[in-house]
């Protein structure tokens, strides 16, 4: 009974993974065929390059990708400066009302980004960051994810190399540097990944604070280019979504151990 159990598992979760890559897999051959072809999966069809080109010249798609490089690596920053200090601080320091402080941080992953869009917006206005690449990204450099999931690979550093590097004359901005941020570096390569992946994929926020294309990103841009009043072309369309998600997938592709080992590490399972 448990081998057929085990059997039943193991077919329920190869069914959802296909459900789950079936529209991944569909524009991936939909960007290579024509739109008749694609549409009606015609298997002897020729592959062609034309939707790619076709996509490419029909919007700055460089802009684009360089905007939201640009957006990734500013948030990503802020985020690792911020949480590898509060990190530190929950696991190795010790202040009144830490515990407290730490489960309000905590809260923070109950709340959906959406919820905050407003207050977001009224406070980047008054910052005059409306329609900056900085503004798109200011709100999300606090992650309460990242600071736990530093929390959680700094307490597992032994409290001897900390004491050692203190004997040796290392201030406390030295000991993070020298001794827990090497030990950390799957920890911070992991949430490099989620950290790039979702504000590469971020759609709502960017749309509502940016007007032009000189501060828009992939996302943006796309729902742009495949708006219905643009013309929609099925073929087309699906060449610039796999020109939009291929840096991700290649990322993930190339670092897949080591995200896997790190919230392995984290106790995240």
């Amino acid at each position: 009974m448990s081998g057929l159990a085990r059997h039943i598992e193991g077919a329920g979760a190869f069914l959802l993974a296909i459900i789950w890559i079936s529209p991944l897999v569909f524009a991936f051959w939909a960007a290579f065929h024509t739109t008749s072809d694609a549409v009606n999966f015609n298997l002897a069809a020729p592959w062609t390059l034309d939707n790619f080109r076709t996509a490419w010249a029909g919007a700055p798609w460089l802009k684009y990708f360089i905007n939201t490089f640009l957006l990734v690596t500013i948030v990503l920053i802020g985020q690792f400066f911020l949480t590898t200090l509060a990190g530190f601080a929950f696991a190795k320091l010790d202040f009144p009302g830490k515990n407290l402080v730490f489960i309000l941080v905590l809260m923070q992953l109950f709340i959906l980004p959406e919820v905050l869009i407003v207050e977001n917006y009224a406070m980047i206005s008054r910052l005059g960051l409306f329609d900056t690449i900085l503004g798109v990204g200011m709100p999300y450099m606090a992650s309460a994810f990242g600071i736990f999931l530093m929390r959680q690979a700094f307490k597992s550093v032994p409290i001897e190399l900390h004491e050692a590097a203190r004997i040796e004359g290392c201030g406390l901005l030295g000991i993070i540097w020298r001794v827990y941020v090497p030990l950390a570096k799957p920890t911070y390569l992991a949430y490099a990944l989620i950290s790039v992946s979702t504000h590469w994929n971020n759609f709502l926020w960017p749309l509502i604070v940016t007007n032009s294309p000189d501060t828009r990103p992939l996302t943006v841009g796309l729902s742009i280019f495949g708006a219905p009043e643009n013309g929609v072309d099925i073929s087309v369309i699906s060449a610039a979504t796999m020109m939009t998600v291929a840096p991700l997938l290649l990322a993930f592709l190339l670092f897949q151990r080591q995200f896997v080992q790190a919230f392995l590490r984290a106790g995240i399972k």
